[in-house]
C-alpha cells in the first residue's frame, strides 16, 4: 500500500512539472527553467529512491558536470569544468559550422548520465524525459533536433567513463561495518541501530582535492568518563541543550533535519518518511541563486556543476575522518554515562560522529555559492517548503551553511567540536575547488 501511495505522489509530480511545460504559449528552446525541471526532477527521483547523502552528491555531480559540458558551448569562451578535475577525458566537441540546440543536448546529457549511475525509477523518469523531448522536435528541424540529441548523448557517455572507473562499483562488495564495543567507538544507533552507511567512501576518487585525506581535521578528543575531560564536557553540553531546547532551536534542527529516511516506530508499526537529502537542499539554493539572478542557461548549468562538486568532495572528506576515528554518537554515550532517558531531537544517522557531514557539505557548498553569486547574497531559502512545509530567510550563503551546522548540535546528534571542524574542513574543500578550477 505504501508503494503504490509513494508511486501516486512521484506520477502526480511529474505530471504537473510536465503541465508546467504546457502552460507556455510558445516552449522557448534556450529557457534555463528547462536545466532547473531536469534537476528538480532528479531531486525527487532521489528521494523517492531513497538514496544515502553521499550517493547522491555523486548523483549530483556527474549528471550536473554532463548538463554543463554539453550546454557550454551556448556562449563562446565558456571553459570546461572537467578537464581540470581529477580523472576526466577531453571533451566531445560539436561540429563546426552545425547547429545545435545546447539546452537540449544538456538534457540528453543530464539523462544519460541519470540513467546510468545507478537510480532505480527509471519508468518514471521516461515520462518526463519524453514530454520534454516531444516540445523541442515540436519547435526544432528535424536535422537539428538529432545533431543535438546525438551530441548529449556523446557528452554523457564521455562522463559516464569516468563514474565507471571512480570506485564506486568496486565499493557496493564491502562488507558491512557494525562499529566496535571498545570504549568511545561508534556503534549503531537506535531505534534501528543499522550499520555504517558507506563506510569505505573515502576510496571514492576526489574530483579537486589531491586525496581523500587533503585536509584532515585534528584529532577529537579522547574518550573518557572523567566529568573533567574535554571529551564529557562535549557530550554534556548536548545533553543539556537538547534538555532546554528554544522554539527557535526546535525549528532550525527541523529545518536542516534533511535525513532521507526517517523511522517512525509505533508498537509493530514502521513508518519511514521520505525526505530531501543534503545535497539536495543544497542543490536547491543553487536553483534558487541562479532565478534570483536570472542566470542564462550555462551560468545556470555552472551553478548545478559546481555545488555538486562541492559537495561530492566535501562528503569524501568528511566521510574519510569519520571511518578514521570512529567516535560514538551523543546518544551512545549519553544513555550510559549521563541519562537512560535522552532522545536526541532528531534521529541519529548511521555512521560515526566526527566532524559532522552537515557542516562540512554546506561549508563547501556556501563557499563555492559565495563565490559565484557574492559574500552577501540575501535569499528565501524554499528548498525544503514543499517536504516539511518550512522556508528561512538568510542574507548569505554563508550564515546558511552556519545555522545548517549549529542544526546539528541542537539536533543532538553532534558535539560543537564536530560541527565547528566539519565547518573548517568543507570551508577548505570549497576553496580548492575555486583554486582548481580557476574560478
Amino acid at each position: 500500500m505504501k508503494k503504490a501511495v509513494n508511486a501516486i505522489c512521484v506520477s502526480i509530480l511529474f505530471l504537473s512539472l510536465i503541465a508546467g511545460c504546457k502552460q507556455k504559449d510558445k516552449f522557448n528552446v534556450d529557457d534555463p527553467e528547462i536545466l532547473h525541471q531536469n534537476q528538480d526532477m532528479l531531486t525527487q527521483v532521489i528521494i523517492y529512491d531513497v538514496f544515502s547523502p553521499p550517493v547522491a552528491s555523486r548523483i549530483y555531480a556527474y549528471s550536473s558536470l554532463a548538463s554543463y559540458e554539453a550546454v557550454r558551448f551556448a556562449k563562446k569562451g565558456s571553459p570546461s569544468i572537467v578537464e581540470r578535475l581529477n580523472g576526466f577525458g577531453k571533451m566531445p566537441q560539436p561540429t563546426t559550422g552545425k547547429d545545435y540546440n545546447y539546452t537540449l543536448a544538456a538534457t540528453k546529457a543530464f539523462f544519460t548520465v541519470v540513467r546510468m549511475v545507478r537510480v532505480f525509477s527509471v519508468d518514471s523518469l521516461s515520462a518526463y524525459e519524453e514530454s520534454v523531448y516531444n516540445k523541442f522536435k515540436e519547435n526544432l528541424d528535424d536535422s537539428t533536433y538529432l545533431r543535438s540529441v546525438a551530441f548529449g548523448d556523446t557528452v554523457g557517455k564521455a562522463i559516464l567513463a569516468r563514474a565507471k572507473v571512480d570506485g564506486y562499483i568496486k565499493s557496493r562488495g564491502k562488507p558491512k561495518y557494525l562499529g566496535s564495543a571498545d570504549p568511545g567507538k561508534w556503534r549503531p544507533t537506535p531505534p534501528d541501530y543499522m550499520d555504517g552507511v558507506e563506510w569505505c567512501w573515502n576510496t571514492m576518487l576526489p574530483m579537486a582535492l589531491d586525496s581523500a585525506s587533503q585536509f584532515m581535521p585534528p584529532r577529537p578528543p579522547a574518550f573518557s568518563k572523567d566529568t573533567n575531560s574535554a571529551f564529557y564536557q562535549e557530550a554534556k553540553e548536548v545533553f543539556t541543550i537538547g534538555k532546554n531546547l528554544s522554539e527557535e532551536q526546535i525549528a532550525i534542527a527541523r529545518f536542516w533535519d534533511d535525513n532521507p529516511l526517517v523511522m517512525e516506530h509505533s508498537g509493530h508499526l514502521t513508518v519511514g518518511k521520505k525526505k530531501i537529502t543534503p545535497g539536495g537542499h543544497w542543490m536547491g539554493i543553487a536553483a534558487i541563486a541562479a532565478k534570483q539572478t536570472k542566470a542564462d542557461g550555462v551560468e545556470t548549468a555552472q551553478g548545478y556543476a559546481l555545488t555538486a562538486i562541492a559537495l561530492y568532495d566535501a562528503f569524501i572528506a568528511c566521510w574519510d575522518e569519520k571511518y578514521r576515528s570512529s567516535v560514538v554518537r551523543p546518544v551512545t554515550i549519553i544513555n550510559e554515562i549521563i541519562s537512560r532517558e535522552f532522545v536526541p531531537f532528531l534521529q541519529t544517522p548511521p555512521f560515526p560522529e566526527y566532524p559532522s557531514g552537515h557542516s562540512g557539505i554546506t561549508a563547501s557548498a556556501s563557499t563555492v555559492l559565495a563565490h559565484l553569486y557574492g559574500g552577501n547574497f540575501a535569499f528565501q531559502d524554499t528548498s525544503d517548503l514543499r517536504y516539511i512545509g518550512m522556508q528561512r530567510r538568510f542574507n548569505s550563503f554563508q550564515e546558511a551553511a552556519a545555522e545548517a551546522s549549529i542544526s546539528r548540535l541542537y539536533g543532538g546528534i553532534h558535539y560543537r567540536r564536530s560541527v565547528d571542524e566539519g565547518a573548517k574542513q568543507g570551508k577548505k574543500v570549497g576553496n580548492q575547488i575555486i583554486g582548481r578550477l580557476r574560478l
